[in-house]
């Protein structure tokens, strides 16, 4: 890895989204273009999900206590350390109102601003090695439950939050209308990062 990059006004990044939409690929690349430590969330959860004997699709397995802490760690993170890219679900909503952390939000949306599920399912079963059945039931159950956990504990059970409403960002990158390299160059170009 080579010596961190600074960039005026950003101490760490912030990368979220939906499962499958390519928040993992984004934020290794980003992390080997600028040196920064990455910090994969999903990763984190699953070593912590099967050192606990759960399946992590099923989120009410998982102790609110978990989730709770986690993101606490995550704001301190965000808060004290620099040259960190944090990949999770919230790492977005948890950097509200966090000076110097810059907030990206991974889709996987059409023209007509629809989800595309079918790519997410695909690129799931790439990365996983799983069927389709598997990649449906994981990204289609695990997201509904996710989502229904998250609005208990951070939303006042409101059931039109969504961690990816675009207010929470600084930028959004579509992998539906960018392949990797251009994803990549178009946060670099908006972090102000010039080689």
């Amino acid at each position: 890895m080579t010596a961190p990059v600074d960039i005026p006004g950003i101490r760490n990044i912030t990368i979220s989204g939906r499962i499958g939409t390519g928040k993992t690929t984004l934020a290794l690349k980003l992390g080997e273009a600028l040196g920064w430590e990455v910090l994969d969330g999903g990763k984190i959860f699953r070593e912590t999900m099967r050192s606990l004997g759960k399946n992590i699709v099923d989120s009410s397995q998982r102790p609110d206590k978990f989730d709770l802490e986690y993101e606490e760690m995550i704001k301190k993170l965000l808060k004290e350390e620099k040259h960190h890219i944090v990949q999770s679900h919230l790492a977005g909503f948890d950097a509200q109102g966090l000076e110097g952390v810059f907030k990206i939000l991974v889709v996987c949306r059409d023209e007509k601003d629809d989800d595309k599920a079918d790519i997410r399912i695909d690129r799931l079963m790439n990365r996983d090695g799983i069927s389709l059945e598997q990649a449906k039931f994981e990204i289609l159950e695990r997201e509904k439950q996710n989502l229904e956990k998250f609005r208990r504990l951070y939303a006042n059970s409101d059931p039109s939050w969504v961690y990816w409403d675009k207010k929470y960002y600084d930028l959004t990158v579509n992998t539906y209308s960018y392949n990797q390299e251009e994803a990549l160059r178009l946060v670099l170009d908006n972090i102000g990062y010039k080689k």
